[in-house]
């Protein structure tokens, strides 16, 4: 199972603006490093917690069908599924019948369930589901506690700016944070 993003988000889930007030900071000489420090904070939350903050299209590639009924999809929380696409033998793609689909975007992993489920031909990559993940459109649509964790992870890496490139955080994550994001985080067994 490989997931690739196929459209990555139209924005970040903070302001320059909203960054800049935490931190107290006025002019823009800074803009450039607090955009990658925005990008590089939101990209971490979400390796962390398997949450899609903004929306974003992927593609789930699948090589068969898992042997249940159900196919989780380890993006959160999944708006749509926009498309599921088959290959036969040929290579040739063909769209599998979605009438019947049940999804639960909730879940974390997501889970759909294909009533009917036609076998691929092709070996490797033989299914493809297009999705669409994310909070929504805006960062308004992002619980604020996930954006109180980024601005205190985002203070912290400016005061590493000197210390630690944007290419390389983050360098470490504040305290307070762990509790903030953990009502998001995945659980396991």
């Amino acid at each position: 199972m490989t997931i690739a993003e196929l459209t990555p988000p139209v924005g970040e889930t903070l302001t320059l603006a909203e960054v800049k007030a935490h931190l107290r900071l006025d002019g823009n000489t800074e803009d450039t490093l607090l955009s990658e420090l925005i990008s590089s904070a939101r990209q971490h939350l979400e390796r962390e917690t398997g949450l899609v903050l903004m929306a974003t299209t992927f593609r789930l590639y699948l090589d068969d069908w898992p042997d249940g009924p159900v196919i989780q999809i380890a993006r959160h929380p999944l708006q749509t599924i926009d498309a599921i696409t088959l290959y036969d033998e040929a290579g040739d793609p063909f769209e599998a019948d979605t009438t019947g689909m049940v999804l639960d975007g909730r879940a974390h992993p997501a889970r759909l369930v294909l009533p009917r489920r036609v076998r691929p031909g092709q070996a490797l990559n033989g299914i493809e589901i297009d999705f669409t993940a994310g909070f929504g459109a805006s960062g308004a649509d992002v619980p604020d506690t996930l954006k109180r964790a980024m601005l205190l992870h985002i203070a912290l890496l400016y005061e590493f700016r000197g210390a630690v490139s944007p290419k390389d955080q983050p360098a470490a994550v504040p305290a307070g944070y762990e509790r903030l994001i953990a009502p998001f985080r995945r659980r396991g067994l």
